[in-house]
């Protein structure tokens, strides 16, 4: 659906993005992560056919975004990060003054409003001045828009930016409605969010794609070594002198409320560790792997590239 080839971007004398390559699959959720400041917004913008890039090209659906950019925009849903809206309007004249800059069909133009409402849950407030709406409301009439020509792709460039916690639940719940049959790329700088809706991720840092994958897959590259957390209910000092006896504990760490034991990467030393503590007499109330985070792949990629 989307093929990034190479692109960079120049303002001036400045680099913002340098060679940046990725693919979104038909149907998937990309993440696009990475600090404030490395690059995120223009390679949307770019992706978007709002500005050309320095070098490099950019296919969406086969078009080029540079030769082919009316092409592009058509089949295009962007809602850039600052969400341009005309307030002064009432939310379904807005959304009929957008389908028909987008050159819906005039006899379409009502049942497609209707559509796009009931998708974005603006049933309530859809005859109101949108300056007189929060800041969730405003962002479902950006998606609004952004999927008023039902289009194949979807970028979406910080959309939960600004959000209280309900807001940002009820716009995730809205992402994910949305995808299955359309292509999206999700920009931000907010890790959870993109753990719970991206099917893969592209993290960027100073202008650069430093890693593309599932995170499963970026969990499975970056870690050497395995934690297992043990929670005893009593005889915590006793636990951690027995744990670090045993073959194959590369270290072993109290802390408030566990015990928290590194093992090489190829070794699961959960069902020996179980027993050990077991045969002790020790009351063993819990035993788990603990996960690589989003946040934990991100921080080590992020200083990796720092150093």
């Amino acid at each position: 659906m989307i093929t990034v080839e190479g692109i960079t971007k120049y303002y001036g004398p400045k680099l913002a993005i340098d060679s940046i390559s990725f693919e979104v699959r038909q149907g998937e959720i990309l993440g696009f992560l990475g600090p404030n400041g490395a690059g995120k917004s223009t390679t949307m913008r770019i992706i978007t056919a709002f500005m050309p890039p320095t070098s490099g090209r950019v296919r969406v659906m086969g078009y080029d975004t540079v030769d082919d950019s009316l092409e592009v925009r058509k089949r295009i849903g962007y809602l850039p990060e600052n969400n341009p809206l005309y307030t002064e309007m009432k939310v379904e004249s807005f959304l009929r003054f957008a389908a028909f800059a987008k050159n819906v069909k005039r006899k379409n133009i009502r049942a497609t409003v209707d559509t796009v409402v009931g998708e974005c849950g603006l049933h309530d407030v859809r005859r109101r001045i949108i300056a007189q709406l929060s800041k969730g409301y405003r962002q479902r009439i950006g998606l609004a828009q952004a999927l008023i020509n039902d289009p194949p792709v979807l970028v979406l460039d910080e959309p939960t930016i600004g959000l209280d916690p309900r807001q940002i639940y009820e716009i995730r719940q809205l992402i994910k409605d949305l995808s299955g049959s359309r292509s999206i790329i999700l920009s931000s700088h907010i890790l959870p969010e993109v753990s719970q809706l991206c099917d893969r991720v592209a993290i960027v840092n100073k202008g650069k794609i430093i890693a593309v994958d599932s995170p499963s897959n970026l969990t499975a590259q970056l870690t050497d070594h395995r934690i297992i957390e043990v929670y005893v209910g009593e005889r915590m000092d006793e636990t951690l002198e027995l744990l670090k006896d045993l073959e194959g504990v590369v270290s072993a760490s109290r802390f408030n409320s566990h015990i928290q034991v590194e093992t090489p990467k190829d070794m699961d030393l959960r069902p020996v560790i179980a027993k050990k503590i077991v045969e002790a007499g020790i009351p063993l109330m819990e035993l788990h792997a603990k996960e690589m985070s989003l946040e934990d792949i991100f921080m080590e990629l992020v200083t990796e590239e720092e150093v």
